[in-house]
């Protein structure tokens, strides 16, 4: 008897999570944070915290898990890289959990360096979604404290953290998603950004509610594109997980 693993904190690891409930799949989802598991399924197992790739590895050979599921966000690249190597480490399969991608809106660029280098060649007010991992790299964007706008989930200190970088205080929206188009239509208006920058989050990320926003606003969009990983879809991991159902239940 075994059970499988399920790094989440996205939409797709909670889907899975509910796919696994439903199906009788021995599962433990690892989230980063309280809100991560708060999303999840009733009754599901979870082990919650932010962990390095040595306590990845202690959290596998602890729970004897036969099988790991990364299912962590699309950006989230260190993440997936230390559950790719704890995995190694400790001889357990694992499978990249991939989101559904649709086709891109307005401009995309592959890297924070060419969306910086994009930026300051943009003459008007910006507002970015990138949440607060890019804020080190908008920080460098010219005339920051005047023209960028930021859209962050309100967390402990993050006004602090904005003002050390430099970001005006009355130019940030502490908000939690997910957001309608009319909800990001009234951000694009509150702010007056003649640019929306955006990652490739995809529908379950609300990518096609940011992008409509836009285009009601006449704002451009900038998209920072996702970076090439293989892995399976949703339906595949499922079906995967339900031909190796006799590990798992």
């Amino acid at each position: 008897m075994g059970e499988l693993l399920i790094f989440g904190g996205t939409t797709e690891g909670r889907l899975l999570a509910e796919f696994c409930a439903k199906n009788d799949i021995r599962c433990t989802v690892s989230v980063a944070t309280e809100y991560g598991a708060a999303l999840l399924p009733r009754g599901s197992k979870v082990n919650i915290g932010r962990l390095d790739c040595g306590e990845m590895s202690e959290l596998i050979r602890r729970g004897a898990y036969t099988f790991v599921v990364d299912a962590t966000h699309p950006y989230a690249a260190e993440a997936t890289r230390n559950i790719e190597q704890a995995c190694t480490a400790c001889g357990v399969p694992r499978v990249r959990l991939l989101r559904e991608q649709g086709e891109l809106y307005g401009h995309s660029v592959g890297s924070l360096d060419e969306m910086i280098s994009f930026l300051n060649g943009f003459e008007g007010v910006i507002l970015s979604t990138l949440g607060s991992k890019a804020l080190p790299s908008l920080a460098k964007v010219r005339a920051h404290g005047e023209r960028v706008w930021v859209r962050l989930l309100p967390s402990e200190g993050i006004f602090e953290r904005c003002a050390e970088l430099g970001f005006d205080e009355k130019k940030i929206i502490a908000e939690r998603g997910p957001f309608s188009v009319g909800q990001n239509t009234a951000h694009i208006r509150r702010s007056g950004a003649g640019l929306l920058v955006t990652k490739d989050s995809g529908a379950a990320g609300g990518y096609p509610e940011k992008t409509e926003a836009a285009k009601l606003c006449g704002t451009e969009v900038l998209t920072l594109a996702r970076p090439s990983e293989q892995g399976l879809g949703l339906g595949e991991v499922e079906k995967m997980i339900l031909s190796r159902r006799e590990l798992f239940v």
